[in-house]
């Protein structure tokens, strides 16, 4: 029977969210749960490809990249793949009418992983149009459900936030990107001497897309603002708490916020999400 298969492919997305992400995970369990399902699926398939770029060091990483995007169209096309991720995927892609063109882009920035170690403003700008601003329109996709009028106009916002949420990864996993991974992502900073001119700078950028982002979601259905809003408060908290670290500390150690206080933000976010949303 297909359907315990299908039952199985979608346990493998929801228990890799769960495993990799505990602030997203909060963020689903507040979406209307006819969502949880797809947006469970869109994080285990950005997932995999995340990890194949990030993790499998030592492996044929360019290989593995080539056979992921061929799986992933072939999973598409026949409406069934045996790899759980990405048959829990294609099931979303269908019922949501997400374009492949969203999924090329992504797929695209995971390939520029393993070949660009520095950005100009250009390849920047197309970097996290595709890890991230098509990523928040796939999730926009479910959130709309099919009402094309609703997605285009939210479209913009949904861009805006997965961007904010890129950029502050970017300055959270500054250590590890650049003294393990050999990765720069901002374009033109120096980060053998980061200073506190360029972190202003790069957090303006930032705050601007938080902003943005915030409009957007005051204007989602209630089936997926509160969720949405989550999300957006945890980030938006740990943005705040790299902004008040001094640049020598961010390159230094990564920060976080441990998962006993994602908790406690979870609480304090449902507390603010009337006044916030009015």
């Amino acid at each position: 029977m297909k359907s315990l298969f299908d039952q199985l492919s979608a346990s493998c997305s929801r228990k890799t969210t769960q495993l990799y992400s505990t602030s997203f995970s909060l963020g689903i369990y507040f979406l209307k749960p006819t969502f949880h399902k797809a947006i469970y699926g869109i994080y285990g398939f950005v997932r995999l490809a995340d990890e194949i770029v990030d993790s499998f060091h030592g492996y044929e990483q360019e290989v593995m990249m080539a056979r992921i995007r061929q799986q992933t169209q072939e999973a598409i096309h026949e409406k069934i793949s045996i790899n759980p991720i990405l048959n829990s995927f294609q099931h979303v892609v269908h019922a949501y009418q997400i374009e492949w063109e969203l999924i090329d882009t992504f797929l695209k920035s995971m390939e520029m992983d393993l070949a660009k170690k520095e950005h100009t403003q250009d390849s920047y700008d197309e970097y996290v149009l595709g890890s991230a601003e098509v990523v928040g329109l796939m999730c926009l996709r479910v959130f709309a459900e099919n009402d094309n009028g609703l997605y285009e106009s939210l479209k913009p916002y949904a861009m805006k936030l997965g961007a904010a949420f890129q950029k502050v990864n970017f300055l959270r996993d500054l250590k590890a990107d650049y003294q393990v991974l050999g990765r720069t992502y901002f374009p033109g900073v120096n980060f053998n001497h980061f200073s506190y001119a360029e972190k202003v700078v790069i957090q303006q950028e930032i705050e601007a897309d938080f902003q943005d982002a915030l409009i957007g979601i005051r204007l989602l259905p209630a089936s997926s603002r509160r969720g949405v809003y989550l999300a957006y408060y945890y980030y938006h908290k740990l943005f705040l708490r790299i902004k008040e670290t001094p640049p020598e500390k961010v390159m230094d150690a990564r920060i976080r916020i441990p998962d006993i206080d994602k908790f406690g933000l979870m609480f304090r976010s449902l507390l603010r999400h009337q006044f916030d949303l009015l």
